[in-house]
């Protein structure tokens, strides 16, 4: 028969088992949290050391062997973007440079973008081909070659497109917003005051005058000769057509493109490497910028974009 002694050692006993049991659970738990806060701290670590170090590794041991250069222009034209003449001239003189390069590919998906930035592009190619006489430059199109994108574009020796590429649009534009009725129904008032006769143009709260459209007017026009007599250098008889319609901003499919003599054939990086190069093997120069300067260089972007799309005023761009 069981004592009141029996029972008490028996409750003792429970509560000894229950408290060693959990005390147990709680050290596996640790152990699993301490397990995952050091998986989180070593790949925390690794994006680290994978954003901080070069991650060309692999290409530097092709880069050794003779192969096709490949360079990226990829997205709108202009200074804060991975389009920038910059960076894209960085991969370009790296293509060229390098011992092991039989030609050079720049491939380009781009709408345009800044006049200067372009230019800037189209002249270090024309460098870069003079100064290594026996290193080509194809340009390949991928989705779109339009405006400042065709501008560099038309330095190359030869351009190859897709049949469903967009091609041309050989034009400069300016755009805003005027807001001047808006404000007259609102009853509101612009007091604007300026050191400078014209400082104020293109106002987007001022009235649009005769002298401010026709000053603009000639600007984009000399732009517009200076884009033209690019492509003339670069293209030269190839150029077939009415000038009339192939500078009025127009764009083609890349059939079309090669018909009117704004491109050369049909072919990819690829096939350009393979079939037209003869070495098939590709190395890519793309220059990568570092990502935590991207990151504050977007940020400051940013805010003069918002302060120029409130305005109006958001530059003068080959689109």
């Amino acid at each position: 028969m069981e004592t009141k002694s029996d029972r008490d050692t028996d409750w003792h006993k429970d509560l000894v088992e229950r408290l060693a049991n959990d005390a147990l659970v709680e050290r596996r738990r640790s152990r699993r949290w301490g397990i995952f806060f050091k998986l989180l701290t070593f790949a925390y670590l690794g994006t680290l050391l994978y954003l901080v170090l070069p991650t060309d590794w692999s290409d530097k041991a092709m880069k050794e062997k003779e192969h096709t250069a490949l360079v990226e222009l990829e997205g709108v034209i202009a200074a804060d973007e991975k389009a920038s003449a910059d960076n894209v001239v960085t991969g370009l003189r790296d293509a060229f440079e390098d011992e092991g390069t039989k030609a050079v590919i720049l491939r380009i998906n781009s709408p345009g973008g800044s006049p200067v930035q372009s230019s800037d592009i189209y002249k270090e190619i024309v460098r870069l081909r003079e100064k290594y006489p026996d290193i080509p430059l194809y340009a390949v199109v991928s989705d779109m070659c339009a405006s400042g994108g065709y501008y560099v574009a038309s330095a190359a020796d030869r351009i190859y497109v897709n049949e469903s590429s967009v091609i041309g649009s050989i034009g400069v534009l300016m755009n805003g917003f005027g807001f001047v009725d808006s404000m007259q129904k609102l009853g509101i008032e612009r007091r604007l005051l300026t050191a400078g006769a014209h400082k104020g143009i293109l106002d987007p709260f001022s009235p649009l005058s005769d002298f401010d459209l026709g000053h603009v007017d000639g600007l984009l026009s000399d732009l517009h000769e200076t884009f033209i007599d690019a492509v003339k250098a670069g293209r030269g008889d190839r150029l077939k057509g009415d000038e009339d319609t192939l500078f009025s901003g127009l764009f083609w499919s890349g059939d079309a493109g090669i018909a009117l003599g704004l491109a050369d054939a049909l072919g990819n990086a690829s096939y350009v490497a393979r079939e037209v190069v003869g070495v098939e093997e590709i190395v890519d120069f793309t220059h990568k910028d570092d990502p935590i300067e991207r990151l504050a260089s977007r940020l400051g972007a940013a805010a003069g974009s918002a302060m120029a799309r409130v305005t109006g005023l958001t530059g003068i761009q080959l689109r």
